[in-house]
């Protein structure tokens, strides 16, 4: 397994135990997220926040790591993440329902840290699946 691959892993680990010390140790000092929302936010704690909102939201979350491909200093992490709403998540009161969502991130590293993450996952499935959007008809 590749350095980048390796990292990857870690970090989606490191999640799982919700462990934020360690978190940080592995993010670099410019690290910049660009979430599923499309929206960039720089540095650490920025990442931090993030990644501790999903982990109030759903307490019981986990990543399933399903691939991961990695070249040079980038590592390409296919999941699937599951949990439970019972903490708020972005203004939505908790349902207590439960999510299982596909999520690919893309990790850029730079000095062996994480530089730049990038999350692509289809927010509106999510939506859908706590009862707060509303789910199409089928034919």
């Amino acid at each position: 397994m590749s350095d980048a691959a390796s990292i990857a892993r870690e970090y989606n680990d490191v999640w799982n135990r919700r462990d934020w010390a360690r978190w940080r140790e592995l993010v670099h000092p410019e690290y910049t997220y660009t979430g599923g929302d499309g929206q960039v936010r720089k540095g650490p704690e920025a990442g931090l926040a993030i990644s501790q909102m999903f982990a109030t939201a759903f307490p019981d979350g986990k990543i399933e790591i399903q691939k991961i491909t990695a070249t040079g200093d980038t590592a390409i992490v296919e999941f699937i993440g599951r949990g439970t709403h019972t903490g708020d998540l972005m203004g939505i009161s908790p349902t207590g329902r439960q999510v299982s969502i596909p999520v690919c991130e893309v990790y850029e590293l730079r000095d062996g840290k994480i530089y730049a993450e990038r999350q692509y996952m289809d927010m509106l499935v999510m939506m859908q699946q706590l009862g707060v959007a509303p789910v199409p008809a089928t034919a």
